[in-house]
């Protein structure tokens, strides 16, 4: 029987709680190790949560605005400084988030602060500070999180570019010439983990805009099981596609991350109900015995360049030594034909066809944002729709147009609906395949190559981003070496079944502990 999503989140809260082996030195700034030693050195006296905060505000007022990766900041961060290492002294923390700082992303909605969505039209339709926080943020703060402010993304997180017309290019930090994606949407968060301007920040992620952002800046990125984390006050994207999770430099700074903003909501109608994780803890031979599967079609060789491969067989070697026994897998379903079957599920039932963004959940999901932070969220759809529609242009062409749509329940669309099937299908022809061949879980590149410049087209390679996101796969992203030009060239994801977040945070630790490939930007201002 499958565990329940109490068990599921009782599971992620015990990674949280459970010790982290530390890492082999503790850095001289806190802000550049692990939460695990921040909160050490807390303990000890080494420095108070307002010291770190300081430092991490200087941080984003060089590096962050230099580098644009900065929405705004917050003017609660020392007021929450002072109230956790008040917490603190008195023995009453709130658990291994209190104190540490965090960011959230443009598109989330944070009390006292503007939602431009990263983009310049919507800032200036929308310049008042919301009065309440989107879930995540709420979430955060209860854990005793300090939020720094939001972070810049591509807008309203439609692209993979971090180009937002808001804030300008975000920069990656690795690169010296000024001129290199940093990835997106997510951009932002990831320069200001990589940069040591936090230990994690929030992101979302519809088609990689948690994972690509986390290659081509060298960071962990989590893309959790479909609706383990609810998307509730956030401006919306595509709601059958997307999915909230974090960044961070080590897997065990986003297991935390993770732990605090897992659960459902009744806000968010498409939340899991029920997800499925074996009790594990993060321990550096979590891999032993393991059956890894390496998936030809995710891994492009003959598109890959020499330095890529190079990265990528010395991550497989990684994990053999840790442990693992890696073999070649064929699945069920790949990312060359995932669609189809999506396609051939729905007309086996007699269903209408499959649509991972059709209009009416969007239209529903916007209009339901809107009602949680207005008394009047259809003249709000209405002042934005224009903006919004520029992106997701799935959408009517006019406000008019959309209107029927608002109040439609997201549920009641037929698309939607036969998505949601068709995807239940698929993975559990995967989840068979998996078992017949005694498959744990599978590895492949989170990109096959490294970061382009921002102005450049990207190279026409298929990933396997769009596969986890339509079979709601949980997937962690691990930074596995970078190249001659000093850039991050390839990160590990591993991947599994709906439900295994758990057991994906301890393999992907373990690997993450055997290869060491973190590496932080050589030009940062310190």
């Amino acid at each position: 029987m499958s565990p329940t999503r109490r068990e599921v989140l009782a599971q992620l809260a015990l990674l949280a709680l459970l010790p982290v082996p530390r890492w082999p030195s503790r850095p001289d700034d806190p802000l550049d190790g692990t939460i695990a030693d921040y909160q050490a050195g807390r303990r000890r006296g080494d420095w108070t949560a307002v010291e770190v905060t300081a430092r991490a505000l200087d941080r984003c007022q060089g590096d962050g605005r230099r580098w644009r990766a900065l929405d705004v900041l917050a003017d609660s961060a020392h007021a929450e400084a002072i109230a956790a290492d008040a917490r603190h002294r008195a023995g009453r923390s709130r658990g291994p988030l209190d104190g540490v700082p965090v960011f959230a992303k443009a598109i989330h909605d944070m009390v006292g602060l503007p939602t431009t969505g990263s983009s310049a039209e919507w800032a200036r339709l929308f310049p008042e500070p919301v009065t309440r926080d989107a879930v995540e943020v709420a979430r955060l703060r209860a854990a005793g999180a300090i939020i720094l402010g939001k972070t810049a993304a591509d807008d309203f997180a439609y692209r993979g570019n971090g180009t937002s017309s808001h804030t300008g290019q975000v920069l990656n930090p690795h690169d010296p010439t000024g001129t290199r994606t940093p990835g997106g949407s997510s951009a932002g968060s990831a320069v200001a983990v990589a940069g040591g301007m936090a230990f994690a920040a929030l992101g979302t992620d519809d088609g990689g805009s948690n994972r690509i952002p986390a290659q081509f800046t060298g960071v962990v990125g989590m893309k959790p099981t479909f609706g383990l984390v609810p998307r509730s006050g956030v401006i919306p994207t595509w709601p059958y596609l997307d999915t909230h999770g974090p960044l961070a430099r080590t897997v065990a700074d986003a297991a935390l991350m993770l732990a605090a903003i897992a659960g459902a909501d009744s806000s968010d109608p498409l939340a899991l109900a029920d997800a499925a994780a074996p009790t594990i803890a993060l321990r550096d031979d979590a891999l032993a015995g393991v059956r890894v599967g390496l998936v030809d079609a995710h891994i492009p060789r003959e598109q890959m360049t020499a330095n890529a491969l190079a990265v990528w067989d010395r991550a497989v070697d990684d994990l053999r030594s840790a442990g693992a026994t890696v073999e070649s897998f064929a699945p069920a379903v790949t990312r060359a034909d995932y669609q189809p079957a999506f396609a051939a599920a729905a007309t086996a039932r007699g269903d209408v066809a499959v649509d991972a963004r059709s209009p009416a959940p969007t239209a529903s999901a916007l209009f339901t944002y809107f009602a949680g932070r207005t008394d009047n969220p259809r003249a709000a759809v209405r002042r934005g729709y224009a903006a919004y529609r520029a992106f997701y242009d799935v959408l009517p062409a006019t406000f008019e147009e959309c209107e029927a749509l608002l109040e439609r329940p997201m549920l009641d669309d037929a698309a939607g609906r036969s998505f949601a099937r068709s995807r239940q299908h698929v993975v559990a022809d995967l989840a068979a395949s998996l078992r017949a061949a005694n498959i744990a879980v599978m590895a492949y590149p989170t990109m096959p190559f490294n970061a382009p410049r921002a102005d450049d087209s990207w190279p026409d390679v298929r990933t396997a981003l769009g596969y986890g996101n339509w079979l709601g796969l949980p997937e962690v992203s691990v930074p596995a070496g970078y190249g001659p030009d000093g850039m991050p060239a390839l990160n590990l994801s591993l991947v599994g079944l709906p439900g295994t977040d758990a057991h994906l945070l301890a393999l992907a630790h373990a690997y993450e502990r055997r290869s060491s490939r973190f590496r932080a930007p050589p030009h940062a201002r310190r």
